[in-house]
């Protein structure tokens, strides 16, 4: 990237800006008032103009909901017809919304009217029936009559009282005793659980008028429809219209508002930004066919790689005294230094490792010094995620989600629907070396007989407690060979930025004491607290092709040498980060949360099968768990308990084929709900679980030793037309 500087008089400034934004290369940097003598610019005249009919356009377009997709092609749009149609759709699309609203006002007000109505409609009482007595006083409201009745026959100030019920709703007459206060009904019901209701003012029955009130909402909802189908008509005359003007109006608004970020005296202006390097030779011939010699584009620096911070940027020489003499000449008479602002960033990922910048965006986009960690996020995420649900059944509904996702949205849902069918695709992976694992059932069970799987499940039934221990340490080995890569990349990036020296002392003395660490712990020396499925784990997940039995006491010792040198390299070069010697151990044993998971999201989905169609252990056998399913298997496994220990009955083993009853119907059904909604649940926790401990895997260990983000997109000033054309 290269920083450059356009530089002229204010009485070109419209064509520069316009040849720039045509030229669609120029990332401007905003003015931070570091120049003597510039103040920040102003937007150029119509501005606010352009911007009041961009608010209009907008509006209508929410007012039609206008979606995007109303265009055939792109076709050029004049100022004048902008005026006058824009003028013209306003003026239909206002008068038809605030019809619109009025009508859906007036059928709020009859809906709450009715609303109101229909507990005295189904109460059957005349309204001048319930008011307007010298003698009784009459309370309406929602309550249980029973519970009224039995206030009112101990109420003290209640010589009699009748009570009415509706379904849902009493009325009550009451003569208050001889000197009762004024209001003795209410004062009586204060312990009632009553909502009281105000008697409307109306002359016709509750039954008339709320049918009335019906008639009433229902010609209100015609009108609605009508004026409805008005603004759909408007819609497909208009929308087209409507996303041209806006692209033409944003364009506009865009040119008008750039000098924002200029800097400006009274007779001149300087706007700064970046290019790619390949492009400046072009934006330099652009600005010169605009205005000649009236303003100057010079390339300040160019930003690149070299052993001088975090990126070097290089002075490019100028033009000699006769270029500065013009520069200095358009500036009044002085020339501002470039200032320090960072080059933009352009994420280029192609192919199936593109959609996984939205993963690497999340935790900041990369600096243009910085290696992006896209490609390794897109190689290790799906693992993680596939290897802690392992299940063909959840990995094809992710897959499918993905796959909505991907086809029907686009930006950051897309790229997440992308990443949904690479996670769903390592599930199901997964789900098939884990026994066809298929919502927690293993199909394989019901290969034939003659032929063997090698793993029998995740660890969770005691004839696999040893795949689970093995399991811990393929996830402890991941976490190796992951936070490796990131300490070389640490190494690589502090070599290329500065110097071997700082190399060795910010990513060599991490790499010695990781590996030194980890050597060790794989070692014989010292064998007594390291416990053997550490070495036996790699026979049981090689299925027999490797012993290991440790490395020899000779490379432990070894590996000891390299932690004392890796923490002399610290202890020189980084003093501070000493306090963080133990982090190498600590980082990678956080990557036991990988078969935590594993074991967590399996024995879910075991125990919704358990309940729903129940499990016994196969005493005989190796301890493994069976799914029972129907009646009769249960009472085989009941009848047999020296060869089977009954875990659970399940639900669905009450319904018996042979005697079809009631019972068993709902115990049917009731065990497939179970099913279902457990499997939802563990579905949508696998998410919340996998794939947020496989970000934090992501972001913390493997980013916190080489990534630290916080880029600036590269958004070149100008605009990628859709809907409008240049006029020729």
């Amino acid at each position: 990237m290269s920083k450059v500087s356009v530089t002229g008089s204010k009485r070109v400034i419209d064509d520069v800006i316009e040849a720039t934004y045509e030229h669609h290369s120029l990332h401007v940097t905003d003015y931070d008032e570091r120049y003597e003598g510039f103040s920040p610019g102003e937007s150029l005249d119509g501005a606010e103009t352009v911007n009041e009919k961009l608010v209009t356009v907008r509006s209508l377009e929410s007012i039609l909901d206008v979606e995007g997709d109303e265009v055939d092609g792109a076709r050029p749009l004049g100022d004048e017809e902008l005026e006058a149609e824009l003028a013209e759709v306003r003026e239909r699309v206002n008068d038809l919304n605030d019809r619109r609203d009025d009508l859906q006002a007036k059928i709020r007000d009859r809906e709450e009217e009715i609303d109101r109505m229909e507990p005295f409609a189904d109460l059957g009482i005349e309204l001048d029936l319930l008011g307007g007595y010298d003698s009784l006083e009459v309370v309406v409201g929602e309550a249980k009559p029973e519970a009224v009745e039995a206030t009112l026959a101990d109420a003290d100030g209640i010589s009699a009282y009748e009570v009415f019920a509706g379904s849902d709703v009493v009325a009550i007459f009451a003569r208050p005793a001889d000197g009762a206060d004024e209001g003795v009904l209410q004062d009586s019901l204060v312990g009632v659980d009553i909502a009281l209701l105000e008697v409307p003012d109306a002359d016709a029955s509750p039954s008339e008028y709320v049918a009335d009130l019906e008639r009433e909402r229902d010609v209100l909802r015609s009108d609605l429809d009508e004026v409805e189908e008005e603004l759909a008509a408007v819609k497909e005359e208009a929308a087209g219209f409507l996303l041209r003007a806006e692209e033409q109006l944003t364009i506009e608004a865009e040119k008008k508002q750039a000098p924002l970020s200029f800097a400006t005296t009274e007779n001149a202006f300087i706007a700064e930004g970046w290019v790619p390097t390949e492009t400046f030779p072009d934006l330099q011939a652009a600005v010169a066919d605009a205005v000649g010699d009236h303003a100057e584009v010079e390339e300040l620096e160019r930003a690149s790689f070299t052993p001088d911070g975090d990126h070097h940027t290089e002075p490019v020489a100028g033009d000699g005294a006769a270029g500065d003499a013009e520069r200095e000449a358009a500036t009044d008479g002085g020339h501002a230094a470039h200032g320090g602002d960072d080059p933009p960033v352009v994420q280029n990922n192609g192919g199936a490792a593109g959609p996984f910048e939205v993963l690497v965006r999340g935790f900041g986009r990369p600096k243009y010094s910085e290696f992006d960690p896209t490609l390794l996020v897109f190689l290790t995420f799906p693992l993680m995620f596939g290897f802690m649900i392992g299940d063909v059944g959840y990995g094809v509904l992710y897959a499918a989600i993905g796959a909505f996702l991907y086809r029907n949205y686009e930006g950051t849902f897309r790229e997440l629907g992308a990443v949904a069918l690479w996670a769903g695709g390592f599930t199901i992976l997964f789900g098939i070396y884990f026994g066809i694992d298929v919502f927690g059932y293993h199909a394989y069970q019901l290969l034939p007989g003659d032929i063997h799987w090698p793993v029998s499940g995740k660890g969770l039934s005691p004839a696999d407690i040893d795949w689970a221990l093995s399991f811990l340490v393929a996830s402890v080995l991941f976490g190796l060979v992951h936070l490796n890569a990131g300490h070389i990349l640490s190494f690589v990036s502090n070599y290329q930025q500065h110097d071997l020296k700082h190399a060795l002392y910010e990513g060599g003395s991490w790499l010695l004491i990781l590996n030194g660490a980890w050597i060790w712990i794989f070692s014989q020396h010292l064998p007594g607290p390291k416990p053997d499925f550490l070495f036996e784990s790699f026979s049981i997940l090689t299925f027999g092709a490797v012993s290991f039995a440790g490395f020899p006491v000779a490379v432990g010792y070894a590996a000891i040498a390299a932690i004392v040198l890796g923490v002399v390299l610290l202890a020189i070069g980084e003093p501070p980060e000493l306090a963080e010697v133990l982090a190498p151990i600590v980082n990678v044993i956080s990557y036991a949360r990988i078969m935590a998971v594993l074991l967590a999201k399996g024995g879910m989905a075991l125990a919704v099968n358990l309940l729903a169609f129940g499990a016994y252990i196969d005493e005989g056998g190796e301890g493994s768990f069976h799914f029972i399913f129907t009646s009769d298997y249960l009472e085989y496994v009941q009848n047999h308990p020296g060869d089977y220990e009954l875990v659970f009955a399940g639900i669905t083993t009450a319904f018996d084929p042979a005697s079809i009853g009631l019972v068993g119907v709902v115990a049917l059904v009731g065990g497939i709900v179970v099913a279902v909604v457990g499997h939802v649940v563990v579905l949508a926790l696998g998410v919340t679980s996998a794939g947020i401990q496989a970000v934090r895997l992501e972001y913390v260990e493997f980013f916190g030793n080489f990534y630290e983000g916080g880029g600036n997109a590269y958004l070149p000033f100008g605009y990628d037309r859709q809907y409008t054309a240049d006029e020729e």
